[in-house]
Protein backbone atom coordinates (compact mmCIF):
# COMPACT_ATOMS: atom_id res chain seq x y z
CA UNK A 1 0.00 0.00 0.00
CA UNK A 2 1.81 3.11 -0.91
CA UNK A 3 0.23 6.55 0.98
CA UNK A 4 0.85 10.13 -0.19
CA UNK A 5 0.07 13.14 2.05
CA UNK A 6 -1.57 16.13 0.81
CA UNK A 7 -4.73 17.96 0.13
CA UNK A 8 -6.82 16.95 -3.18
CA UNK A 9 -7.15 20.73 -4.20
CA UNK A 10 -3.21 21.52 -4.43
CA UNK A 11 -1.43 21.59 -7.28
CA UNK A 12 1.77 19.81 -6.14
CA UNK A 13 -0.08 17.06 -4.78
CA UNK A 14 -2.69 16.50 -7.71
CA UNK A 15 0.93 15.66 -10.23
CA UNK A 16 2.48 13.27 -7.94
CA UNK A 17 -1.52 11.63 -7.13
CA UNK A 18 -2.02 11.88 -11.03
CA UNK A 19 1.02 9.45 -11.68
CA UNK A 20 0.24 7.67 -8.62
CA UNK A 21 -3.39 6.79 -9.81
CA UNK A 22 -1.86 6.06 -13.34
CA UNK A 23 0.04 3.63 -12.00
CA UNK A 24 -3.58 1.67 -10.80
CA UNK A 25 -1.25 0.33 -7.19
CA UNK A 26 -3.66 0.13 -4.08
CA UNK A 27 -2.95 2.70 -2.47
CA UNK A 28 -4.10 5.66 0.27
CA UNK A 29 -4.45 9.37 0.39
CA UNK A 30 -4.36 11.44 3.68
CA UNK A 31 -5.47 14.69 4.09
CA UNK A 32 -2.60 16.99 4.93
CA UNK A 33 -1.51 20.73 4.82
CA UNK A 34 -4.14 23.89 4.25
CA UNK A 35 -7.26 23.64 6.82
CA UNK A 36 -6.19 20.24 7.48
CA UNK A 37 -3.05 20.85 8.95
CA UNK A 38 -0.73 18.30 10.20
CA UNK A 39 2.91 19.68 8.44
CA UNK A 40 4.45 20.81 11.36
CA UNK A 41 3.49 17.51 13.68
CA UNK A 42 7.04 15.70 14.47
CA UNK A 43 5.60 12.85 12.44
CA UNK A 44 5.06 14.40 9.16
CA UNK A 45 8.81 16.47 9.92
CA UNK A 46 10.42 13.37 9.93
CA UNK A 47 8.88 12.22 6.50
CA UNK A 48 9.92 15.50 4.89
CA UNK A 49 11.51 18.24 6.93
CA UNK A 50 10.57 20.80 4.23
CA UNK A 51 6.40 20.41 6.05
CA UNK A 52 5.65 20.62 2.61
CA UNK A 53 3.01 18.30 0.51
CA UNK A 54 3.52 16.02 -1.32
CA UNK A 55 5.37 13.42 0.29
CA UNK A 56 4.59 9.31 -0.15
CA UNK A 57 5.76 6.48 1.43
CA UNK A 58 6.24 3.14 -0.46
CA UNK A 59 6.37 0.55 2.02
CA UNK A 60 9.30 2.45 4.28
CA UNK A 61 10.51 4.56 1.21
CA UNK A 62 10.14 7.86 1.71
CA UNK A 63 9.93 10.60 -1.32
CA UNK A 64 8.74 14.00 -1.76
CA UNK A 65 9.06 16.54 -4.33
CA UNK A 66 6.09 16.39 -7.16
CA UNK A 67 8.57 15.85 -9.88
CA UNK A 68 10.84 12.98 -7.99
CA UNK A 69 7.63 11.22 -6.98
CA UNK A 70 6.31 11.15 -10.66
CA UNK A 71 9.40 9.88 -12.05
CA UNK A 72 9.60 6.95 -9.24
CA UNK A 73 6.00 5.87 -9.65
CA UNK A 74 6.56 5.51 -13.43
CA UNK A 75 10.40 3.76 -13.07
CA UNK A 76 8.74 1.36 -10.69
CA UNK A 77 5.43 0.51 -11.46
CA UNK A 78 4.43 2.25 -14.80
CA UNK A 79 7.76 1.69 -16.85
CA UNK A 80 4.52 2.41 -20.32
CA UNK A 81 4.81 6.04 -18.75
CA UNK A 82 8.13 6.15 -20.11
CA UNK A 83 8.99 6.75 -23.53
CA UNK A 84 10.96 4.06 -25.09
CA UNK A 85 14.56 5.39 -26.21
CA UNK A 86 16.70 7.44 -24.10
CA UNK A 87 16.54 10.59 -26.54
CA UNK A 88 12.88 10.27 -26.03
CA UNK A 89 13.67 10.09 -22.22
CA UNK A 90 15.68 12.98 -22.46
CA UNK A 91 12.88 15.07 -24.06
CA UNK A 92 10.65 13.77 -21.03
CA UNK A 93 12.52 15.29 -18.65
CA UNK A 94 13.20 18.41 -20.36
CA UNK A 95 9.53 19.08 -20.88
CA UNK A 96 8.72 18.43 -16.92
CA UNK A 97 11.55 20.63 -16.17
CA UNK A 98 10.60 23.20 -18.31
CA UNK A 99 6.95 23.40 -16.80
CA UNK A 100 8.12 23.05 -13.22
CA UNK A 101 10.40 26.53 -14.34
CA UNK A 102 8.29 28.25 -17.02
CA UNK A 103 4.85 27.09 -17.62
CA UNK A 104 3.48 26.17 -13.67
CA UNK A 105 5.01 29.69 -12.02
CA UNK A 106 3.34 31.79 -14.46
CA UNK A 107 0.09 29.58 -14.14
CA UNK A 108 0.65 29.31 -10.56
CA UNK A 109 0.33 33.48 -10.26
CA UNK A 110 -2.56 33.35 -12.48
CA UNK A 111 -4.68 31.35 -10.28
CA UNK A 112 -3.54 33.08 -7.58
CA UNK A 113 -3.71 36.35 -8.37
CA UNK A 114 -7.35 35.93 -10.46
CA UNK A 115 -8.60 33.56 -7.68
CA UNK A 116 -7.17 32.82 -4.53
CA UNK A 117 -6.95 36.64 -3.69
CA UNK A 118 -9.85 38.37 -2.41
CA UNK A 119 -11.69 40.67 -5.36
CA UNK A 120 -11.17 43.71 -3.51
CA UNK A 121 -7.47 42.69 -2.95
CA UNK A 122 -7.03 41.56 -7.11
CA UNK A 123 -4.04 43.56 -8.50
CA UNK A 124 -5.57 43.54 -12.82
CA UNK A 125 -1.49 44.53 -13.57
CA UNK A 126 -0.40 40.96 -11.81
CA UNK A 127 -3.01 39.41 -13.33
CA UNK A 128 -2.29 40.46 -16.92
CA UNK A 129 0.98 39.82 -16.53
CA UNK A 130 0.41 36.11 -15.34
CA UNK A 131 -2.04 35.62 -18.09
CA UNK A 132 0.71 36.82 -20.57
CA UNK A 133 3.74 34.77 -19.43
CA UNK A 134 0.93 31.93 -18.96
CA UNK A 135 0.20 31.84 -22.75
CA UNK A 136 3.72 32.64 -23.63
CA UNK A 137 4.15 28.70 -22.43
CA UNK A 138 1.00 27.31 -23.82
CA UNK A 139 1.94 29.27 -27.28
CA UNK A 140 5.28 26.58 -26.90
CA UNK A 141 3.14 23.94 -25.85
CA UNK A 142 0.56 24.63 -28.97
CA UNK A 143 3.36 24.56 -31.35
CA UNK A 144 4.66 21.58 -30.64
CA UNK A 145 1.66 19.95 -30.25
CA UNK A 146 1.00 20.85 -33.63
CA UNK A 147 2.81 17.46 -35.05
CA UNK A 148 1.87 14.82 -32.31
CA UNK A 149 -1.23 14.29 -29.68
CA UNK A 150 1.35 14.08 -27.03
CA UNK A 151 4.47 15.87 -25.79
CA UNK A 152 6.65 13.56 -26.70
CA UNK A 153 4.89 11.15 -29.49
CA UNK A 154 1.87 8.81 -29.61
CA UNK A 155 1.13 7.96 -26.56
CA UNK A 156 0.61 9.39 -22.93
CA UNK A 157 4.03 9.37 -20.67
CA UNK A 158 5.40 11.36 -17.33
CA UNK A 159 6.22 14.67 -19.93
CA UNK A 160 2.48 15.23 -19.74
CA UNK A 161 1.57 15.19 -16.46
CA UNK A 162 3.12 18.26 -14.96
CA UNK A 163 2.19 20.57 -17.86
CA UNK A 164 -0.95 18.94 -18.22
CA UNK A 165 -1.95 19.51 -14.46
CA UNK A 166 -2.48 23.28 -14.71
CA UNK A 167 -5.17 23.07 -18.10
CA UNK A 168 -8.10 22.57 -15.71
CA UNK A 169 -7.61 25.47 -13.35
CA UNK A 170 -7.02 27.58 -16.88
CA UNK A 171 -9.73 26.24 -18.63
CA UNK A 172 -12.23 26.75 -16.01
CA UNK A 173 -11.25 30.53 -14.70
CA UNK A 174 -13.88 32.86 -15.07
CA UNK A 175 -12.93 36.27 -16.26
CA UNK A 176 -9.64 35.10 -18.00
CA UNK A 177 -9.34 36.08 -22.51
CA UNK A 178 -8.14 32.35 -23.79
CA UNK A 179 -6.95 32.87 -27.07
CA UNK A 180 -7.97 30.19 -29.33
CA UNK A 181 -5.41 27.42 -28.79
CA UNK A 182 -6.38 24.15 -30.98
CA UNK A 183 -4.08 21.83 -30.20
CA UNK A 184 -3.75 22.32 -26.77
CA UNK A 185 -6.94 22.25 -26.45
CA UNK A 186 -7.15 18.69 -28.05
CA UNK A 187 -4.38 17.51 -25.65
CA UNK A 188 -6.78 18.56 -22.87
CA UNK A 189 -9.31 16.93 -24.15
CA UNK A 190 -7.14 13.73 -24.42
CA UNK A 191 -6.31 14.04 -20.72
CA UNK A 192 -9.63 14.98 -19.66
CA UNK A 193 -10.45 11.06 -21.01
CA UNK A 194 -8.29 9.85 -18.65
CA UNK A 195 -9.78 8.52 -15.67
CA UNK A 196 -6.93 8.89 -13.39
CA UNK A 197 -6.80 13.12 -14.51
CA UNK A 198 -10.81 13.36 -14.00
CA UNK A 199 -10.06 11.98 -10.17
CA UNK A 200 -6.76 13.63 -8.99
CA UNK A 201 -7.02 16.94 -11.64
CA UNK A 202 -10.36 18.16 -12.14
CA UNK A 203 -10.78 19.07 -8.53
CA UNK A 204 -13.13 21.87 -7.84
CA UNK A 205 -11.42 24.78 -6.30
CA UNK A 206 -14.61 26.67 -5.34
CA UNK A 207 -13.04 26.28 -1.51
CA UNK A 208 -9.90 28.49 -2.56
CA UNK A 209 -11.71 31.29 -4.13
CA UNK A 210 -10.29 34.54 -2.18
CA UNK A 211 -8.75 32.34 -0.18
CA UNK A 212 -5.11 34.12 0.31
CA UNK A 213 -4.06 31.61 3.17
CA UNK A 214 -2.39 27.74 2.22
Amino acid sequence: MIRIWGRASAFNLQKAYWALLETGQPHERIDAGGDYGGLDTPDFLARNPNGRIPVIDDDGFVLWESQAIIRYLADRYATDLLPGDVHARGLASQWMDWAQTNLLPAALDLFWGGVRMPKEKQNAAFIDGALRRTLAGLTILEDELSTRPYLVGNSFTVADIPAGTCLYRFFEMDAIKRPDLPNVSAWYARLRDRPAYQQAVMVPFDELIGKESF
